[in-house]
């Protein structure tokens, strides 16, 4: 027979201790760092990591990598990301030729833009230099000087300088 007073046994008429809960929506694991929310659409990473460059950074020299870059500061030299993704923000100045896959410009750049997919100005963009791309978009109200080079997505890079010469026709009169 049961027993309430009994030690070892729950007593009915003494309640369980409310415990302070942490609401899941606040609550981060301290081993996984949170990724940096963008606001402009598309304008993640498709592997989810990115790099971010602050308003308040200068970086002067060249950056390579394998990841997808933001940038929000001051960027000066060469920029080498084949295959991943550089955004250019509001707030970024860059005087850099870019080498990567998709190039989206919200700021300013100064220097030739080399894509394997696809470069996007944005309204509020600005870009002084040549576009070697796939495909292009330029926004009305973007500012773009400079020369656009469609390519073939996967055609083998040519020489700008080099121009074939046709070759002679005999004409029978």
């Amino acid at each position: 027979m049961w027993k309430p007073n009994q030690p070892g046994s729950p007593n009915p008429q003494t309640p369980e201790p409310i415990r302070p809960s942490t609401p899941a929506s606040t609550f981060e694991a301290p081993s996984r760092p949170a990724a940096p929310s963008v606001s402009t659409p598309s304008a993640a990473a498709p592997s989810g990591e990115q790099a971010t460059i602050g308003k308040s950074l200068i970086v002067k020299g060249e950056l390579s990598g394998s990841e997808s870059l933001y940038i929000d500061g001051k960027v000066e030299g060469a920029i080498n990301l084949p295959g991943n993704r550089v955004t250019v923000g509001r707030n970024g100045q860059v005087a850099a030729n870019i080498l990567a896959r998709e190039v989206v410009v919200l700021g300013k750049v100064r220097g030739n833009i080399q894509a394997s997919d696809r470069v996007d100005i944005r309204s509020e963009g600005s870009l002084t230099g040549d576009v070697t791309a796939a495909r292009i978009s330029i926004e009305d109200g973007a500012f773009f000087k400079g020369g656009i080079d469609i390519r073939k997505p996967g055609a083998a890079e040519t020489s700008k300088t080099s121009v074939s010469q046709p070759e002679p026709v005999a004409v029978d009169a």
